[in-house]
């Protein structure tokens, strides 16, 4: 079982902060374990008592990410009402994407993942989960007569992610995504679902 932020030694989550920091400033591949030390104030023997290297600190913010989806996931999993969830969700990882740390950061470690594959099997693990809980909702919606069938979901639920985060780097450029531009990404989603 995963830690609770509220449960992480303090010196853990300063280490996590300053590799976050310094992952966005010269990149994944550029940072060594030498930089998130003095990034965190620490010797680099301290940053060894917490994590065995700069992959394992980047296994860890996967684990966070994971937790941070959870709500998503819950949202997702078993709606009683599909369509509500769905467009509750839109909004919702729309803002969570467009966030600037999230965006730069989803696109340090897919350049990562395409390196690495511990990095890929990590990180992928928590977009299978919420792929499963945006299928659950999907394939809900289409039992209830909410939505159209398709023939794979699975690839639905896939081209919503891609085009949300889509949004959220296209802010990275610009600015943070409009709220019309949500709303007709949803629009969008929406009908294209709908029965």
């Amino acid at each position: 079982m995963p830690e609770t932020e509220t449960s992480i030694h303090p010196r853990k989550l300063e280490i996590t902060h300053a590799a976050v920091t310094c992952f966005l400033e010269h990149g994944y591949h550029q940072t060594g374990v030498r930089d998130i030390a003095k990034q965190a104030g620490i010797s680099l023997g301290n940053l060894y008592n917490h994590f065995k290297g700069k992959d394992a600190v980047l296994a860890f913010i996967a684990e966070l990410e994971g937790e941070e989806l959870s709500g998503f996931i819950e949202l997702l999993a078993n709606p009683d009402e599909p369509r509500a969830a769905l467009e509750q969700f839109i909004d919702q990882y729309a803002a969570y994407t467009a966030r600037p740390e999230n965006a730069l950061l989803g696109v340090e470690i897919l350049t990562e993942a395409l390196r690495n594959p511990d990095i890929a099997k990590v990180f992928g693990a928590n977009r299978s989960r919420l792929i499963d809980a945006l299928v659950s909702c999907l394939n809900k919606g289409t039992k209830t007569g909410i939505f159209v069938p398709y023939d794979d979901p699975r690839a639905v639920a896939c081209v919503v992610l891609d085009a949300l985060e889509g949004v959220g780097l296209r802010g990275l450029s610009t600015s943070k995504p409009s709220e019309h531009a949500i709303r007709s990404i949803r629009s969008l989603i929406i009908n294209g679902l709908e029965a």
